[in-house]
């Protein structure tokens, strides 16, 4: 066992319980514990959705993919850039001023019915538990590699913790959990990021130049093709990652944080820059894995390479760094699975308890309690999914989850704020469709299925030959939706159309 990581690992959970223990004494309403009170900044709920966004996918599945496949890897650190665009321009000021609590809350600003809001709730549990296997996965192998402790028990301590944050702290302990998180990995990936530089003199064509050497890839290291053979593989990834943030319910409910639509945009703009600089030093993270920790040594830790960032910062800097850049990764899969807990129980006790058990009439207090169960739920669900997830790389997983959003989510959001004619059966059908559709694929594909032993989870042909599903589900979903509103009887409501417009873009009621 590294004491100095374990060490490390100890302040770590401390700090965080520090922030639970008096971010419970501020939770004493539903608007504190779905939302802050709406108590954040714009540079600080930019900072949250950073560290929200900047996870065990980014920091330890980008690098190791990176390290491993060489040009192909950065496809995910460009996609996740690029997302934010479409968050910043299209989604998050109309999502402010419709919503209150949950992405439910939109659209049913314009379907105020049951069956909306219901499949709402389940499209953001169903996202939420993939996205949380995802850092469970990463979780396990880190503590693994760390402590000696094993992948079960890994996965149960960061399970029991982030259960903790969410139960007692709500949305302000969550909070303030990812925005120390977004500081510390900033803070490792830019000193690692500065030390590989210097190994290469810092130049850039050098390090590029020694990298065509560096790996048993040779020059293709620098090229596409070394993963993605297929180049609809690539595209339907790149269509996940670009479009699926914008349907991420654990990202959406951080624009009800702040006080108004103009802070959301703000915070919206801070998360890209600090989001986009990281994503420029994953290529220094990457290269240094696969320069000075070699394929064989990170394929000997963690098959999928995500323990390649960790690896690398014990070369460069020794056990010090190592444990810190291991507590930070630790940092950032607390905080993470912190938002996706919250944000699946928000849709639990909110959408479905709240609005169609209790038909509106629960109180405070009772949506609190049905939370605060909801977040026990998810989170065995996911530790129990988890544990069968170990071998495969959480970049990659994280980015079915994207595929699952943009598909189910996106083309309902869209059609709400935009389409005049779109109604009640349209978000049902688009929704479910999209749902279906991609995790229908994903069971059917070779992420599930491999003709090799080992290969995947079973034996045996897939049935669908793209890893992502995205290029066929978020289609679909959109599809889904156009004809559920084309061929249904039902008529939308013009006067709720305008009304709707109005508001979305100005935050005013007609």
């Amino acid at each position: 066992m590294n004491v100095l990581a374990f060490s490390l690992f100890l302040a770590i959970v401390a700090l965080t319980l520090i922030i639970t223990y008096y971010a419970s004494k501020r939770t004493k309403t539903t608007s504190d514990f779905y939302t802050a009170d709406g108590s954040l900044t714009g540079w600080q709920n930019g900072l949250a959705i950073a560290g929200d966004y900047m996870s065990a996918a980014s920091f330890l599945g980008i690098a190791g993919m990176i390290a491993l496949s060489g040009f192909d890897g950065f496809f995910y650190s460009i996609g996740f850039l690029v997302a934010y665009l479409v968050v910043l321009y299209i989604v998050a000021e109309p999502l402010r001023n419709l919503g209150k609590y949950t992405m439910a809350d939109m659209i049913a600003a314009r379907f105020n019915e049951k069956k909306v809001r219901g499949v709402a709730a389940l499209n953001t549990i169903t996202i939420s538990i993939f996205y949380m296997i995802a850092q469970l996965v990463g979780a396990g192998g880190l503590i693994k590699l760390l402590l000696g402790i094993d992948y079960v028990y890994s996965v149960l301590i960061v399970g029991v913790l982030m259960t903790i944050y969410v139960v007692f702290g709500g949305m302000t302990a969550t909070s303030w959990v990812q925005i120390t998180k977004a500081v510390l990995l900033m803070i490792g990936t830019f000193v690692i990021s500065i030390i590989v530089f210097s190994k290469f003199d810092f130049s850039i064509a050098k390090m590029f130049s020694e990298m065509k050497s560096a790996t048993p890839l040779g020059e293709s290291f620098l090229h596409p093709g070394n993963k993605f053979t297929n180049p609809l593989d690539m595209i339907s990834l790149n269509l996940a990652l670009v479009l699926g943030t914008a349907g991420l319910p654990h990202i959406l409910i951080r624009f009800f944080t702040v006080k108004d639509a103009i802070t959301a945009r703000k915070s919206v703009v801070y998360a890209t820059w600090i989001i986009g600089i990281f994503y420029i030093l994953t290529i220094f993270l990457g290269f240094g894995a696969a320069a000075f920790v070699g394929f064989d040594n990170i394929t000997a830790a963690d098959a999928a390479g995500n323990m390649a960032a960790p690896l690398l910062a014990q070369v460069l800097g020794g056990d010090f760094l190592f444990a810190f850049v291991s507590a930070v990764a630790f940092a950032t899969i607390l905080a993470v699975v912190a938002g996706l807990v919250l944000s699946a129980a928000s849709a639990f006790a909110h959408d479905f308890y709240s609005h169609i058990v209790r038909k509106g009439k629960a109180t405070e207090g009772e949506q609190i309690v049905a939370a605060r169960w909801a977040s026990i739920g998810v989170a065995v669900l996911s530790i129990i999914l988890a544990l069968f997830a170990q071998k495969l790389n959480v970049a990659f997983l994280v980015a079915l989850a994207f595929a699952v959003a943009a598909s189910a989510n996106l083309p309902i959001i869209l059609f709400t704020i935009f389409w005049k004619r779109f109604n009640t059966t349209g978000a049902v059908t688009g929704m479910l469709v999209g749902l279906i559709s991609s995790l229908v694929l994903v069971v059917v594909g070779p992420n599930v299925w491999s003709p090799e032993v080992g290969g995947a989870i079973l034996v045996g042909d897939p049935l669908f030959s793209l890893a992502n599903p995205g290029i066929v589900s978020i289609p679909l979903g959109f599809l889904g939706a156009y004809l559920g509103t084309i061929f249904s009887s039902k008529k939308a409501d013009q006067k709720k159309f305008e009304e709707i417009l109005i508001k979305a873009n100005t935050g005013m009621k007609n």
